[in-house]
């Protein structure tokens, strides 16, 4: 006994219908299971970055520490820190600051800010005097000092070499070409 099918009235209509809509759920199905179960490319390690091409500044303040201070120079800060930080990361006033005339001290640092510390009048005014030690100095460091030229600054090359190691500054008169008024000029500038 055969049972016979029967359709519903309108039976291609709801085909034609349901068909379309079937198939685009049937699409956004299928493209959802591909892209979940595609395999995942693997992180590439950045290459070197381009010479031209510049780094970000780090987090925080850069200031310029100058005058009467023991090591005057740039210093990168933390916000929020005071000028009195940036003095003491400069290793503090030195002996020949004017404390009269000090910045505020509790006053904010701004970035790019230049702190100045004074100097007392009748100080040397920030100059640094750097001594040329005779025991160790090279020929181009010597050449530096007033008045000695390459030639003698190769007679107190050689004096070193045949006497061996200056044991004061006075030892520097022995040197042919320095007599006492080159040795005057030279005395405070040079240390062994």
């Amino acid at each position: 006994m055969r049972d016979h099918v029967s359709f519903v009235p309108g039976w291609k209509l709801l085909l034609a219908l349901a068909l379309p809509l079937l198939l685009g759920v049937g699409v956004v199905a299928g493209a959802y299971l591909y892209s979940s179960a595609a395999v995942k490319p693997q992180p590439v390690q950045a290459a070197a970055a381009p010479a031209n091409l510049e780094m970000p500044a780090p987090a925080g303040l850069l200031v310029h520490v100058v005058g009467a201070v023991e090591h005057p120079g740039l210093y990168r800060m933390k916000r929020g820190d005071r000028v009195y930080d940036a003095i003491a990361a400069a290793g503090g006033v030195s002996v020949e600051a004017d404390i009269t005339r000090l910045p505020n001290l509790a006053g904010r640092l701004k970035d790019g800010e230049q702190v100045k510390v004074a100097f007392a009048k009748g100080s040397s005014g920030g100059i640094v005097v750097t001594r040329v030690n005779l025991n160790t100095a090279t020929l181009t460091e010597l050449d530096t000092l007033p008045g000695v030229g390459p030639a003698l600054a190769q007679r107190i090359l050689d004096y070193r070499a045949q006497h061996g190691s200056f044991g004061s500054v006075d030892d520097l008169r022995h040197v042919a070409g320095i007599g006492d008024a080159k040795f005057a000029e030279l005395k405070d500038l040079v240390t062994v």
